[in-house]
């Protein structure tokens, strides 16, 4: 009888370890396509010790440059920006990083406004797999989900990668044991510049109004960081498209005074920031570069100076050690993908290994 049980035993343990083992060999490690799905893994590996934190969609993660902040404020800062990242995942976002750390500043991208409710599966996964399991992350799961989502899949993602063997590639087992570093503290590289030419027209709305949903996170946004003593900062970036529209403006303008918020449009400052965009994106206007994301980052360090008592880190011996040697990869990393620009015409590898 006692051989029997252990026989079971063993057998159990043997599946189980089998089940994650492919398991981990099907999840896709983001290491040469959708890089974008690594990022929000990567606050997890950070020293946890930032005076600003971003949440938010891509206009964070491809606009604002850390390291610019660093080298030219002493600003300490990780963007935990993701594709499409909806509202209310910012705000679980926002709950899970005070596991770790109380920021300064708390700054959000307020185009996710638009969205009142799920959207897209493939974008919850950018977001919500990269997240550490917490109280945060099953909430976060809660809200995201589309109907015909299964809950189970974000536990075991098997079941969401399972038919992904056809796909299965030198990566997945080069990364195997863990992923490669796509970002400097949420930041994507990217010194290609492809310009703005042909802008579509604003889309036709019916209702301008943001909706209920929207509005409830980014009250209980307001909420927690008041609770906490942090300074939430409203911004909209300063990206071409998709259109910012001027009653979309209107609203954020209104709650930011109705809440005693700081908001900023950098779209009203494209001039007095020096951006062009013929030379600052690299995606014709959707996104900035990182010429763009540098001259955003001296610009928007001069009003958190303005508005906030933030410290000057870098006569800090342990802090600007660290910072400098990222800043460091940052510049060897740009000064690369310029050679392989040069060389290729494109950026052939942009893994920070």
């Amino acid at each position: 009888m006692y051989m029997r049980w252990v026989k079971i035993f063993s057998s159990i343990i043997a599946f189980v370890l089998v089940f994650f083992v492919v398991q981990r060999l099907l999840v896709p490690k983001y290491a040469t396509v959708v890089l974008e799905g690594g990022l929000i893994r990567e606050y997890y590996s950070s020293n946890f010790d930032h005076n600003v934190v971003f949440i938010g969609d891509c206009e964070v993660y491809a606009n604002f440059s850390p390291i610019t902040l660093w080298d030219e404020f002493g600003i300490t800062s990780f963007l935990r920006g993701s594709p499409q990242q909806l509202i209310w995942q910012s705000y679980y976002l926002f709950h899970d990083t005070l596991r770790f750390e109380t920021p300064d500043v708390v700054v959000f991208n307020v185009l996710a406004m638009q969205y009142n409710e799920p959207q897209y599966e493939p974008y919850n996964r950018l977001t919500l797999d990269g997240m550490r399991w917490s109280r945060a992350k099953f909430s976060a799961i809660s809200a995201s989900r589309l109907y015909d989502e299964s809950w189970l899949s974000y536990f075991l993602p098997f079941f969401r990668y399972k038919d992904r063997w056809r796909d299965i590639s030198g990566e997945d087992f080069r990364y195997f044991f863990r992923s490669p570093r796509v970002s400097i503290n949420g930041f994507m590289i990217r010194s290609d510049v492809v310009p703005a030419g042909f802008i579509p027209a604003p889309l036709p709305r019916a209702n301008f109004q943001f909706g209920d949903t929207a509005y409830y996170y980014l009250d209980r946004m307001v909420q927690l960081a008041a609770h906490n003593d942090i300074n939430l900062v409203l911004v909209k970036a300063p990206t071409l498209y998709p259109h910012w529209h001027a009653q979309w403006d209107e609203q954020m303008v209104d709650f930011a005074q109705r809440n005693n918020l700081l908001y900023i449009n950098f779209l009203e400052y494209i001039e007095a920031m020096g951006l062009d965009f013929d030379t600052d994106t690299f995606n014709a206007g959707l996104h900035l570069n990182v010429f763009g994301a540098e001259k955003l980052a001296r610009f928007f360090g001069e009003i958190l100076l303005e508005h906030f008592d933030l410290p000057d880190r870098r006569n800090e011996s342990d802090t600007a050690a660290a910072w400098n040697n990222k800043s460091e990869l940052y510049h060897r990393i740009i000064e690369r993908q310029q050679a392989e620009i040069s060389t290729y015409g494109r950026i052939i590898n942009f893994l920070i290994n």
